[in-house]
């Protein structure tokens, strides 16, 4: 089984974010010795839990704390930016890391309005995103759709490109221009099943690639008991209701466990619920056992697992799953 690790750089209570972006480069260095595929860094901003905002400058950094494993962001928010900086940022990486190095992107803006106004990028731009993704890919491979402009470096880099998506738009979009397609199934799975489809149907082979290739993405709270296991799912739910539900609440960070649970059981925490709906939870070999029939039932040629917990539990979580056969040829 193809497993990679989607790293959230949470930043978890009574950590700062350096102690969290620590945590990263010994995640990324434990998915290296123990074979995992890659591990890709979400770019978020505004969000006081995550410490992946400036997601090139981190994959930067774990890269030279690391030697043969794929980094990449998974994504990078294209709305947000200019693709030529775009262009220039991974294709330093590439340069720095030759054959290390992916590039994943999304529509969305990763935040809410206020804070894509504070980014000062245009509501509109996500309606650019198609052009972007070709202008951004022309720059890569030495093909500049804009006359006169050369991304450097980056220029015949080709970077690998991924299309980033929860729906049928990006899946159209993948398919048309022969882009491996990652589903966010990990916070977002309802139309998993038909964008998967539509993708493979209507694939166009590309330059990257000849044949469809499909990244689902899943959530893993794996720990040495179920016991364990269903506590760290527990503080996973009770972080999200108070991230959420709670955001602009000025009592938040004041509300208890009790309270916090009472909220995961309400109507008003169902999508809250919905984006845990895929985890694979429990010992290493329950959580084998899900990602293998996940993988079926997504029809995905590899699963990225965003590895819930603090530093230590999501090493040791990584852990287990190579020791429970995670990464072993399934019978």
């Amino acid at each position: 089984m193809r497993l990679s690790v989607l790293d959230l750089a949470p930043i978890n209570p009574g950590e700062t974010a350096g102690q969290s972006l620590a945590g990263s480069v010994d995640l990324a260095q434990a998915a290296e010795r123990l074979g995992f595929a890659r591990v890709w860094y979400a770019e978020h901003h505004n969000m006081a839990t995550i410490a992946s905002s400036a997601t090139s400058v981190l994959i930067a950094h774990v890269a030279a704390h690391t030697k043969t494993i794929r980094l990449g962001a998974g994504g990078v928010m294209l709305p947000n930016h200019s693709p030529l900086v775009i262009a220039e940022q991974f294709g330093t990486l590439a340069e720095l890391h030759p054959g290390r190095i992916d590039l994943g992107l999304g529509r969305a803006p990763g935040t809410d309005q206020r804070t894509w106004a504070a980014l000062r990028r245009d509501i509109r731009a996500s309606e650019q995103f198609p052009q972007d993704v070709v202008e951004l890919r022309g720059y890569l491979a030495g093909e500049s759709v804009v006359p006169g402009i050369k991304a450097v470096p980056g220029h015949g880099t080709k970077v690998p490109l991924t299309i980033l998506g929860s729906s049928l738009f990006g899946a159209q979009l993948a398919a048309a221009l022969g882009l491996p397609y990652a589903f966010a199934s990990h916070f977002a799975p309802d139309a998993l099943h038909q964008a998967v489809a539509v993708y493979r149907e209507r694939f166009e082979p590309s330059e990257q690639l000849a044949e469809p290739f499909v990244i689902a993405g899943i959530n893993a709270v794996v720990a040495e008991t179920r016991e364990q296991a269903m506590t760290m799912q527990r503080a996973v739910i009770r972080s999200r209701v108070r991230g959420i539900l709670l955001r602009d609440s000025p009592i938040a960070q004041n509300v208890g466990d009790d309270e916090l649970d009472a909220l995961a059981n309400s109507p008003q925490a169902a999508p809250v619920m919905k984006m845990v709906q895929n985890t694979a939870l429990g010992t290493g070999e329950e959580a084998v056992a899900t990602l293998r029939r996940f993988q079926i039932e997504a029809d995905a040629d590899e699963l990225i697992m965003a590895v819930h917990g603090e530093t230590a539990e999501r090493v040791r979580a990584l852990e287990l799953l190579e020791g429970a056969g995670a990464l072993a040829v399934s019978a």
